[in-house]
């Protein structure tokens, strides 16, 4: 009952709330209830707040639950914002407790983040030694917390500019008739997008924008803008000059606002209706031609020019992407802190541990086996202590070792293929049993440290197989010039996927894949063999007929069927939309991967196939990946040999109507079978009777 009243509250603060104020919840942050476990916990959540959030007067609302053996008036709450103390005390006797802070501009750190931080302290008895590692201590923060931010009514958009713009956009606009540059303008625009906040990207054509779409980036050459939006750019850039330009201007929209109003102790929902202001931003990218164009496209792909733009426009007159090129262009090797570790100064006693990511595409080549080494030092054990070291890789642990009197750390392993996926989490634990009396003093005895430069992982040797799968997508594409190919039909449709597939590209430490752009019409099968290919092609397009070694002829009608039960999974005539990407090495052995799609929404079929060949897949093999609009996928995998799939075209007309209707032939022929015994039967009895009168 009391977690249902607090709910309600909840919904009326945020009605009452959205009235002056922006609220984002955890959820909408992406994170969900977070449970911290054992004795001494800690959470972090890092916010990007935009520049027209005002932090004076806004408000960080937490709601948490803690577990119900905790010893409430012995159990502690910790907040810390900015990595400065900002709220401690002990839990209270509610199911759901909340706590509300008020915020201020000194809450945020230099690059705008917003740091939060829960550590706990708890405790379930009066002996801390027999709390450690009980699974009942934990508190868990809710996903409903959120942040009341005010909105900057003072500075208002005066703030906003290209270096933090890209913060705010979700969506991307581009001609209705896109040529190739603004195919690559999209895909680099939505390549940054995507990776500032991992969320969903919207790609829209230029007449099919929605109203509620406000804050977008348009691309396209000066003259394919439409005249409304082409009159919103204040500087003209002259020839062979690129500009980025931000338009900004508030714009005004109604909306009903619901708010739950206590009557008599009953919640009532009152509605009334609200105008409000919001920030509409365009960021354009063009150029005074095609020269200039492309000088735009390539800024978009240089973090270090767009983090550095503070005004509303830039004229490019020159730009260029290979100082990404790294030292180490093997990336064979890779320290923790390339990968976004640090070292952590850890102390206490039980679990300490520490957690870092990596992805296969990280490296040059999916590796086949790679070395993890740990380098670090810990407090050197006394007699009677009891301690370990241990490495967990995706959940499991992989070694452990004992530590000693020594206090340094130099300790690897070697997984091979089978261990990593294509994403993986690796942990590492000091853990650490005092000896029998000890235990209340070695919490301030014990620390360990690992040290984020020194320790590494280290791929041993490239994994190379006879055919290729969607598990070496992307890092197969790493190692030479990539060419990306569209068919001038599917070239409105191909925004949103080919953004995909440039992202994924370039969703690594060394963000330096930078593929040319061609139409298939303009592409000569020899140059098939040049490079690495991305195709995005129609069934009808003729050059899909020059890929002889692709898995799959797209262009004959085929049935896929489960190898166990040889039951049709997949008709290439299903009326449904469907994605189709299959992966292969070509005729000089360079990595291609082919998508196309079936049915009326093209667009969808295609992003959700680039999607789907990019997740955590569950084999190691599939080099055929079949999905449909609504995120159903399957997985195949395809060669010379397979029996799983069945080409219907090829197939004599006698043979197809045998194998569609041969069950009502069979039952057919048996019913005549049957129909001439009881006629054979009847005129046999008849004979009969005549015999004996």
């Amino acid at each position: 009952m009391n977690k249902f009243f607090t709910l309600l509250a909840l919904v009326f603060l945020l009605s009452k709330a959205s009235l002056a104020q922006s609220v984002v919840s955890f959820k909408s942050l992406g994170h969900a209830d977070d449970a911290i476990y054992g004795m001494s916990g800690a959470s972090s959540i890092y916010v990007k707040i935009s520049p027209m959030v005002e932090m004076n007067g806004s408000k960080l609302v937490l709601y948490f639950e803690p577990s119900q053996a905790l010893l409430k008036d012995h159990s502690f709450i910790n907040i810390i914002i900015n990595d400065k103390p900002a709220y401690s005390a002990r839990l209270g006797a509610d199911t759901i407790q909340k706590v509300i802070l008020n915020l201020s501009r000194a809450d945020l750190s230099p690059d705008h983040f917003l740091k939060i931080q829960i550590k706990t302290l708890l405790a379930i008895s009066d002996d801390i030694c027999k709390d450690l590692d009980n699974p009942a201590m934990w508190l868990k923060v809710k996903d409903y917390s959120y942040l009341s931010l005010v909105k900057n009514s003072k500075t208002g958009l005066s703030d906003v500019n290209i270096s933090n713009c890209f913060d705010s956009k979700r969506a991307i606009v581009y001609p209705a008739d896109p040529s190739l540059k603004d195919l690559k303008a999209v895909a680099w625009a939505y390549a940054r997008l995507k990776r500032i906040s991992g969320r969903k990207i919207s790609v829209y054509e230029a007449t099919a924008v929605p109203d509620s779409v406000k804050n977008y980036i348009q691309v396209g050459a000066l003259g394919a803008l439409p005249e409304d939006k082409r009159s919103l750019i204040k500087v003209s850039p002259q020839s062979k000059e690129g500009i980025l330009y931000l338009s900004k201007s508030m714009s005004s929209s109604t909306d009903t606002i619901t708010q739950m109003v206590n009557e008599k102790g009953v919640m009532v929902a009152h509605k009334s209706v609200a105008t409000t202001s919001s920030p509409a931003e365009i960021l354009f990218v063009s150029g005074g031609d095609d020269e200039g164009y492309e000088k735009a496209i390539t800024a978009l792909g240089n973090i270090n020019i767009l983090n550095s733009t503070f005004g509303d426009y830039l004229l490019i007159d020159a730009a260029s992407n290979t100082h990404f090129k790294s030292i180490d262009e093997n990336r064979s090797k890779l320290s923790l802190k390339q990968i976004g570790g640090s070292s952590d100064f850890l102390s206490g006693i039980g679990s300490l541990k520490s957690a870092y990511s990596f992805k296969n595409s990280d490296f040059n080549f999916t590796p086949k086996e790679v070395e993890i080494r740990f380098i670090g030092n810990y407090s050197g054990l006394s007699p009677g202590d009891r301690g370990y070291f241990n490495i967990y890789l995706n959940g499991l642990l992989i070694s452990s070792e004992k530590l000693d009197a020594s206090g340094k750390l130099n300790t690897s392993v070697t997984i091979n293929r089978y261990q990593h996926h294509k994403y993986n989490t690796l942990e590492a634990e000091f853990r650490f049993f005092p000896s029998n009396g000890l235990c209340k003093n070695s919490f301030i005895n014990f620390f360990g440290e690992i040290d984020a430069e020194k320790s590494y992982l280290e791929s041993k040797n490239p994994f190379i197989s006879s055919d290729l799968s969607f598990y070496q997508y992307p890092e197969a594409f790493n190692s030479g010039t990539t060419r990306i190919i569209v068919s001038k039909e599917y070239a409105k449709y191909a925004a949103g996927a080919i953004g995909e597939i440039i992202y994924e590209l370039n969703n690594n430490i060394n963000s330096n894949n930078f593929p040319e752009f061609a139409f298939s019409s303009d592409v000569p099968a020899g140059d098939l063999k040049k490079y690495n290919i991305i195709a995005l092609l129609s069934k009808e397009d003729k050059l899909m007929g020059e890929f002889p070694d692709a898995p799959i002829n797209f262009k004959e009608n085929f049935r896929l069927y489960n190898a166990e039960n040889n039951k049709a999974v997949y008709s290439l005539s299903d009326t449904t939309s469907n994605g189709l990407a299959q992966i292969f090495y070509g005729r000089s052995n360079n990595a291609t991967l082919v998508l196309t799609a079936t049915g009326t929404h093209i667009s969808e079929a295609l992003t959700a196939a680039a999607r789907s060949i990019t997740e955590q897949l569950s084999t190691l093999s599939s080099n055929v990946c079949v999905t449909d609009v609504n995120s159903n996928k399957y997985l195949f995998n395809i060669n010379k040999s397979s029996e799983n799939i069945e080409y219907v075209d090829t197939k004599s007309a006698i043979t197809q109507f045998w194998e569609k209707y041969n069950l009502y032939i069979l039952l057919g022929i048996l019913v005549l079978i049957l129909l001439s015994f009881l006629f054979v039967r009847s005129r046999v009895q008849r004979s009969q009777e005549l015999y004996n009168d």
